[in-house]
């Protein structure tokens, strides 16, 4: 009989700090897609898409709309979850809009981040506030 070990990666959080500019989304999907490329045992694709789908919207969302200079992007993988947390200096929660379907000036991405995941939270304090996204493993 063999036994195959199996290593799942629970370690320490990934993390970053951008600046607030266009840069800090192509960035962020780089840092994600090499922090799902090291994930023991590997995730499948789709869920890897939604992974990079979350990230690449909420740091969108934060350049786009949100109050202050920077934001940061925290990434952790447990046995069964993958959390996707997005901070930034705005003490203002998300706001739903109706999405622009003729002008193309958005409105999609926080429908897409509050379904995508198994569970979204947002926590708001005097300072800013944080997103948190777990994603099913």
């Amino acid at each position: 009989m063999r036994t195959q070990q199996i290593r799942l990666d629970d370690g320490p959080p990934e993390t970053a700090t951008f600046d607030k500019e266009p840069q800090a989304v192509t960035d962020a999907r780089d840092l994600t897609r090499g922090f799902i490329a090291g994930l023991t045992p590997a995730v499948g694709d789709q869920t890897a898409a939604s992974i990079e789908l979350v990230v690449s919207e909420l740091i969108t969302n934060v350049v786009r709309h949100a109050r202050g200079a920077l934001c940061s992007l925290r990434l952790q993988a447990r046995a069964d979850v993958i959390t996707v947390m997005v901070s930034d200096a705005d003490p203002r929660a998300p706001q739903e809009r109706t999405p622009d379907l003729v002008g193309g000036t958005g409105g999609f991405g926080w429908p897409m981040v509050r379904n995508l995941p198994e569970a979204v939270s947002v926590t708001l304090g005097a300072t800013g506030k944080t997103i948190r996204a777990e994603l099913a493993r």
